[in-house]
């Protein structure tokens, strides 16, 4: 279950910062709700998460779904770029996250 929460939190961080970026193009009081919303709820997952793994690993992996999840967010709603160098990289971002939890 707290890998779970912790893919949740992952996920809900790269929708906070959606909203950021929803929030420079149309500032109103739903997208203020949604970013609140997505943080917030980012956060408290990740507190639970924290209760049953590791912080090192907890940390890096929700870092890293959160900035993965935010690019690609970004190509795919927002129209930036898709150039195979930023896919490489991304990989290279997971596969670091995954190799701290393979060798703890």
């Amino acid at each position: 279950m707290a890998w779970l929460a912790l893919i949740l939190a992952g996920l809900m961080e790269a929708f906070g910062v959606a909203m950021i970026h929803r929030l420079h193009q149309k500032r109103n009081w739903q997208t203020v709700v949604l970013l609140i919303f997505g943080f917030g709820s980012s956060l408290l997952l990740l507190g639970y998460s924290l209760r049953f793994l590791s912080m090192g690993i907890a940390y890096a992996i929700w870092t890293g779904i959160g900035a993965v999840g935010g690019a690609l967010v970004g190509m795919i709603f927002y129209g930036e770029s898709r150039d195979w160098k930023r896919f490489v990289f991304m990989a290279m971002v997971l596969c670091a996250a995954i190799g701290l939890k393979l060798i703890s």
